[in-house]
């Protein structure tokens, strides 16, 4: 595909975008894909999955809300159950969230019968990991705890030696110069790092998002960085980090217009309290000092 062929297939793939609702993102698109996902995890758990190791792909859709609740769940052997989350924006209820998750992934691989039975039955080991690519400052590492969330939860932790009840997150920060030896074992993974602040850095250049996107998909397609997966998926890639973004940077500007609003009440409250402290006779030296001047 030509440089021109492709930038004229990404303007008539955006024109029709139109109001097309993806439950899927560009990182689902990209990893539901058992080799894939092998390669993932191996990467980001630093072993060597044999490749006969058999992966099922289990995510559920029209779970709880958004069309869904999790980006990718999977069992590895029909032993671990190891459940995805990618976020450009930090969860702290992760824990709660993948706790729900998980007990629908147990519902629909083990029959109901089988938990009336007497007999002990053995279930897959579960993993929870985010994959976190936003734009605030994030460390490589985290973990949140389900505990935290808990009323009381430090003198719970210091009265019993354990919680009867725990799920622990690890959250690694994906972005490009994060965990890079993760991103080098995983090439898929540090493509799409890639990809990622290919859009950022075009974004900055005052393009539109459109236009943005559309210049990162031909900068990696031109730099073997995800060409393949591009290619195949250009339409639903464009069409997916469009809303995406487009749903983010809009959630930032009514956040601002929502604390603009706050600072407008607070300085109106302000003025008032002002005023009625003239009318009982202190000084507008008094009233500043008294810290009711307008921010």
């Amino acid at each position: 595909m030509t440089p021109s062929t492709l930038e004229n297939d990404l303007t008539n793939e955006f024109s029709v975008a139109g109001n097309v609702k993806h439950k899927n993102s560009v990182f689902t698109l990209l990893f539901s894909n058992p080799d894939i996902l092998r390669e993932l995890y191996s990467a980001i758990e630093g072993v060597d999955l044999p490749p006969d190791i058999p992966i099922d792909i289990n995510t559920l859709s029209n779970v709880l809300y958004m069309g869904k609740l999790n980006d990718i769940s999977f069992t590895i052997d029909n032993r671990l159950v190891v459940l995805i989350e990618h976020q450009s924006t930090i969860n702290e209820n992760m824990p709660l969230r993948l706790l729900i998750y998980v007990a629908h992934i147990y519902e629909r691989i083990i029959h109901y019968r089988k938990l009336y039975q007497t007999k002990l039955e053995k279930i897959p080991v579960p993993e929870f990991i985010v994959l976190y690519n936003g734009k605030e400052p994030f460390s490589e590492h985290k973990e949140l705890r389900l505990s935290d969330a808990f009323l009381n939860a430090d003198e719970l932790k210091t009265a019993v030696e354990s919680l009867p009840l725990e799920l622990i997150v690890q959250v690694y920060n994906i972005n490009y110069g994060y965990n890079p030896q993760m991103l080098e074992r995983s090439k898929n993974l540090g493509d799409y790092s890639i990809f990622v602040e290919k859009v950022r850095e075009y974004r900055k250049r005052d393009l539109s998002l459109a236009e943005s996107i559309k210049a990162a998909v031909k900068y990696c397609i031109e730099n073997n960085i995800l060409k393949e997966f591009l290619e195949a998926n250009s339409s639903e890639v464009l069409n997916m980090i469009f809303q995406e973004w487009d749903w983010d940077e809009a959630k930032e500007v009514w956040q601002e217009e929502a604390r603009e609003e706050e600072r407008a009440k607070a300085d109106a409250e302000k003025l008032k309290i002002a005023q009625n402290l003239k009318n009982m006779g202190l000084s507008p030296e008094q009233i500043v000092a008294a810290g009711l001047q307008p921010g």
